[in-house]
Order: C-alpha cells, then structure tokens, then sequence
C-alpha cells in the first residue's frame, strides 16, 4: 500500500513539472499560430533534436517563456530571432542560415561521406589488384599426401 501511494506521488510530481503550451494566451488564433510556428523553428539547446515546442526541459519552458513574453510586448518574430541568435549563436535555429561560420553543419556530412568513399574504393581497389597466390609445389604434395594417409576419406567418423 505505502509503494502504491508513493508511487502515485512520484507520477503526480512528473505530471506537475510537463509543460504544455496551452499554459499561453493569445487575443487571437493568429497570434497562438504565429507562436507556434516561431517555438517551432527554435532548437531545444539542452535537448539539440527537439524543437522549443516539444521539448520538456526547463531551459525550453523558460525560452518559451521569453519568447510569449516578447510577442505579447509587441516584438516581430524577426526582432524576436535576432535576439535569441545574438543570446544563443545561430544554434538555436532548426534550420541555421548558409554562411561561413556553419559551413561545417551544412557541407560537414558531405564531406565524411566522401572521405568514407575514397577510402573504401582505395581499399577495394588494392584488394582486388593483389592477386591470390597459387600453392607451391611443396604445398600441392603435402596436400596430397594427407589426402593419400586418409585414404581418401573425406568424411569423420563419429
């Protein structure tokens, strides 16, 4: 019983911290949209592969909090980025913008790829160039004098 009750406790304390956005009000459907989308092209910076939308860390839940608290004091989404951009780098996009300083997010992948590629033909290539050896005439008479011994048996008795 005592497990029970604590366990209950537990689940009540998680369910308390999970933060849902219809904690935030808008004077228009509008608005809550354009919320939306913005929380959605921002990067979760603790948890990197979720948007401020779905991510339930507190560092989410205070950004998105920052964030209601600039659209309802007026800010354009534009405004809105570049601070978050200047606060957090170009990181905390989901879709950085193509410049010198994240050519390596971009092309970086590429780049191992092909890196990957050139060794794995090179390895191929080197393979296939070495060619087997053919067995010396010594081997080829002791092979066939084991063979010869076993009388040509090539099955185990069990």
């Amino acid at each position: 019983m005592r497990h029970a009750l604590l366990a209950l406790l537990l689940l009540g304390g998680i369910a308390a911290q999970a933060y849902t956005l219809e904690e935030f009000t808008f004077d228009s459907p509008e608005q809550q949209a354009e919320f939306r989308e913005l929380i959605g092209k921002l990067r979760c910076l603790v948890c990197q592969n979720e948007s401020l939308a779905g991510s339930q860390a507190e560092l989410a839940q205070d950004l998105r909090n920052e964030v209601y608290r600039m659209m309802r004091a007026g800010q354009t989404q534009d405004e809105i980025l570049d601070f978050l951009i200047a606060r957090y780098g170009d990181f905390v996009l989901y879709e950085p913008p193509l410049k010198p300083s994240t050519y390596v997010l971009w092309f970086g992948p590429f780049v191992l790829i092909g890196i990957g590629a050139v060794f794995m033909v090179r390895a191929l290539l080197r393979k296939k160039a070495t060619p087997e050896s053919d067995i010396t005439d010594a081997e080829r008479k002791r092979l066939q004098e084991l063979l010869a011994a076993d009388g040509g048996n090539t099955e185990k008795s069990s």
